[in-house]
């Protein structure tokens, strides 16, 4: 599991994937210097709820990976994720396209 922490306060595990295709889409959007919300639901052992952060290009990120090889990235993800982040709801987690159909959200 590697690991998300904003402005050096909050933690949050992510698998090393989807880590790296957060870590892609958040960065073309702060480059930008484009701010967003940025949710996912809570893993069951902290409740199963849904959290929320606001995403500025003036708050420290930093991404920690378990693995020491980079994953393979998914441009069809890349692309479902980025849709989200340019709504007005905000970066959500969808599942990754395995094939043509569209990207649902994660549970």
């Amino acid at each position: 599991m590697g690991k998300l922490t904003y402005d050096s306060t909050l933690t949050v595990d992510f698998d090393d994937r989807v880590l790296a295709h957060l870590q892609l889409v958040i960065g073309a959007k702060l480059r930008r210097g484009e701010s967003f919300y940025f949710s996912w639901r809570d893993d069951t052992s902290i409740g199963n709820g849904r959290s929320a952060l606001w995403m500025h290009p003036s708050i420290s990120l930093h991404f920690k990976f378990s693995g020491g090889r980079p994953p393979s990235i998914n441009r069809a993800w890349i692309d479902a994720l980025m849709s989200t982040a340019n709504s007005s709801s905000g970066l959500q987690i969808v599942r990754e396209p395995t094939g043509n159909g569209p990207a649902e959200e994660a549970k």
